[in-house]
């Protein structure tokens, strides 16, 4: 039976869609079979294609803060896990990068949650993972979603995305801050304490 590291290396090596990639494919995924929180953001931006380090940029400096976790913790495989929607760099559109591709989740994602039996939170970062993952419960808006998440089944959370890019958001939605993410880094303390 193929375990998760293999798993990874076979992922690591795709290069199903590089034909769309701009700089080609570099499979950015973390995690192990004993990880308890599981982070689904869109897919990584020019940098972390770079470093093939998961939100090693200032979404990923925000997304601790809301965490209020340390970059030990946050990148201790044994505890987190990150896998986004889509696993390479998909390049650069109009208004910012494009959609992660389409082709990730459906050929990757299964086949990596059934070898993490132990996630017990999954943060749902951005309206690709929303929509992705909470199917008929997608609330056609992020800030619909986020702002519903209490109606949602506990073990996933839908966030916006920490970028830059959404600090005007995060300015018109003050109820985020001071609604979500005390139960947030609330719920991501308990877990990672045991």
């Amino acid at each position: 039976m193929e375990t998760l590291e293999q798993l990874f290396c076979r992922i690591r090596a795709c290069a199903h869609c590089a034909s769309h990639l701009p700089f080609g494919p570099r499979p950015v995924i973390r995690g192990s079979a004993t990880s308890r929180l599981l982070i689904i953001g869109q897919a990584p931006g020019t940098k972390v294609h770079a470093s093939g380090i998961p939100w090693d940029d200032a979404s990923g400096g925000r997304l601790r803060e809301w965490l209020a976790i340390d970059k030990s913790t946050f990148y201790d495989e044994a505890r987190v896990a990150i896998m986004p929607m889509g696993l390479c760099y998909p390049g650069r559109g109009r208004s910012g990068d494009l959609p992660p591709r389409p082709e990730c989740a459906p050929r990757w994602h299964g086949e990596v949650l059934a070898k993490m039996p132990h996630i017990e939170q999954v943060l749902l970062i951005g309206q690709y993972a929303q929509q992705y993952y909470l199917g008929s419960d997608w609330k056609g808006t992020l800030g619909e979603t986020v702002r519903q998440w209490a109606q949602l089944r506990l073990h996933l959370l839908p966030l916006p995305h920490p970028s830059p890019r959404n600090t005007l958001w995060l300015k018109k939605n003050p109820w985020f801050e001071a609604e979500i993410l005390p139960v947030l880094r609330q719920r991501v303390a308990d877990l990672l304490a045991r």
